[in-house]
């Protein structure tokens, strides 16, 4: 398993430009994070509301991929969870490390790639990714999708959401998914629970809003069954 996954990883990683990744902390260095885009000062709604219907546990280890200036982990800590962020950009993870401990949130935060995660086999018990996977080229969603289920406990629970192919805006994340393409990445190791459509964000038809997907998953207990 250890040198499967290695020789996988060190294929996939090979494929990042590292452009990206200094772009990315470029983007943290010269623009105050409140100003980006994709800030909110509150937390995602399909994770306030995944949150609500205890989808985990009190006390339940769980990682935020791409977590920003840290408001859907700070959120979760604030409600009784065992919260760690990973970001690609430094910048991102001492923001999210400033504004937690301004609010006493005990969360933590590291610089890591969602690739390539710093984190033993089921470390977690479950997962959040706003804004991460949507970033990614076709070749990488499989391999990304791979190293969540191995930080992941069987029936670990991830909540995920991604800009809706039906966005047609110049602005935004670089790939628009549909339902087809994130089943296909993670269909492997995931059982696909429910997935919802919302206009926006908000789930509140806004002129110029991008629609998303959002999708709770479930990591697989035992592998998928072949087709039939």
């Amino acid at each position: 398993m250890r040198a499967r996954r290695d020789g996988t990883i060190r294929a996939v990683r090979a494929a990042i430009p590292e452009a990206t990744r200094r772009q990315w902390s470029r983007t943290y260095a010269e623009t105050p994070y409140h100003e980006l885009p994709w800030f909110s000062p509150r937390p995602f709604p399909w994770i306030a509301a995944g949150a609500a219907r205890g989808v985990w546990r009190r006390g339940t280890p769980v990682l935020d991929v791409g977590c920003g200036a840290g408001t859907n982990a700070i959120f979760l800590a604030r409600h009784g969870l065992q919260v760690t962020g990973v970001d690609l950009a430094p910048g991102a993870v001492d923001v999210a490390r400033s504004r937690s401990r301004r609010v006493g949130a005990r969360a933590e935060f590291r610089v890591a790639d969602g690739l390539d995660l710093p984190f033993p086999d089921r470390a977690f018990g479950g997962a959040i990714d706003v804004g991460c996977f949507h970033t990614l080229p076709p070749e990488l969603r499989s391999a990304y999708a791979r190293e969540l289920a191995r930080v992941l406990r069987p029936r670990g629970t991830l909540l995920l959401a991604v800009v809706a192919r039906e966005y047609p805006g110049e602005r935004g994340p670089p790939h628009r998914l549909s339902l087809e393409e994130v089943t296909r990445a993670f269909e492997e190791e995931f059982l696909i629970l429910r997935s919802e459509y919302r206009p926006s964000y908000t789930g509140r038809a806004i002129p110029g809003a991008m629609p998303v997907y959002c999708l709770e998953l479930r990591r697989r207990s035992v592998p998928r069954p072949p087709s039939r």
